[in-house]
């Protein structure tokens, strides 16, 4: 701040002007920019969910001593998969999350301090437990926690020395390292990964999740090259990825990352929409029926994307009937978006002709004042 403010540094953009109201708990942008006209944080970020606190909480309450009696590693393992179907399936996936989290969290850091045979295991758990939380911490007004647990479903993957849950968060902290604008790093981190998995892939006992998380560490790759804007290397990247995708077949998802043939259709178009070029972000998005997306926050978030598509070709109507199909998908998915929420606020300033209440009546249910 001090270097904007001598000069040193130009007026920050969006993003940053967001991360520095959280950081020094400001709610409004104005008091930021100087203009006088209140501009709220949460009209970009979206509201803190909340259930924040209580897992945030549970993921700082170190416990000195593990438990005198450490849940079984067996029915932790069950729990971790009924909360994993739970995410995919709910369109209010973030309340349900957060009512799951906390003890699940708890939990399992208290199982993998035991001292036991089945530490390791533990670990692995743990790990997937992380990887959950990810999902739950993405788009809310607490950077600081994606970083966390990010950083500890890798760590707990290095501790357990287990290559396909060291790539399932690698691929979780990928992510936080694009969306940081450290793309070497994130590439680095992915392709690494990528190679500790290879000599496992063409064995016939090797399960197809691994196979599964080498193709969507890939795709995470043809992201980051999409977002720094170089179209030949994303394409590459992206190829690469669908062709393992369609190895494994139209019935195969993974659990995690959703890496599955339509997913890698709906990865094509959110690469046409980074590369700013539109047309064929929209071709992509033609090319199959999004309703074979499985997880409906994945499917919400890819009608989105579609909507930023028609966004950038000024096509109000049909960005707003994205933007309502997403909404109904899954509520909790567009609440948080940042993208949605920019284009929902753009829209309500300049509605499409004889639509007005209709924007209206979307930015209510999403939580933005139109």
């Amino acid at each position: 701040m001090k270097a904007v403010e001598n000069g040193r540094l130009r007026s920050p953009r969006l993003p940053m002007l967001l991360r520095i109201a959280r950081a020094v708990d400001i709610a409004d942008l104005a008091v930021l920019t100087g203009n006088g006209h209140a501009v709220p944080v949460s009209v970009f970020a979206g509201e803190r969910h909340s259930a924040l606190f209580s897992v945030r909480s549970a993921l700082t309450d170190f416990r000195i001593a593990p438990p005198s009696r450490p849940p079984s590693i067996e029915h932790l393992a069950v729990r971790l998969q009924q909360a994993w179907h739970v995410r995919h399936a709910s369109p209010d996936h973030r309340t349900q999350l957060g009512a799951l989290l906390p003890g699940l969290i708890r939990d399992a850091q208290g199982a993998a301090r035991a001292v036991g045979a089945d530490r390791r295991t533990a670990r692995k758990v743990l790990a997937g437990v992380y990887q959950l939380t990810d999902f739950y911490v993405a788009y809310q007004p607490a950077p600081e926690l994606v970083w966390l647990v990010a950083d500890r479903g890798l760590n707990e993957g290095y501790e357990a020395d287990d290559p396909y849950v060291i790539a399932c968060g690698a691929w979780a902290m990928t992510q936080a390292l694009r969306d940081s604008g450290r793309w070497e790093e994130a590439i680095d981190l992915s392709r690494s990964s990528i190679t500790r998995l290879a000599p496992y892939l063409e064995r016939d006992e090797t399960s197809d999740d691994w196979r599964g998380i080498a193709g969507a560490l890939e795709a995470e790759i043809a992201y980051v090259h999409a977002r720094r804007g170089r179209h030949g290397e994303a394409w590459e990247s992206w190829e690469r990825a669908d062709a393992t995708a369609k190895k494994l077949g139209p019935s195969y998802r993974h659990i995690q990352t959703s890496f599955s043939t339509s997913v890698m259709a709906a990865h094509a178009t959110t690469l046409g929409v980074e590369l700013h070029r539109a047309g064929e972000a929209l071709r992509s998005a033609a090319t199959f029926d999004a309703d074979q997306i499985v997880s409906l926050p994945r499917r919400s978030r890819h009608f989105i994307e579609v909507a930023r598509a028609h966004s950038q070709r000024g096509e109000s109507v049909a960005t707003l009937a994205l933007l309502t199909k997403s909404e109904r998908t899954a509520p909790e998915t567009i609440k948080y978006n940042g993208y949605a929420r920019d284009m929902l606020l753009k829209l309500s300033q300049r509605p499409p002709s004889g639509m007005r209440s209709d924007v209206n009546d979307l930015c209510h249910r999403v939580g933005i004042a139109s």
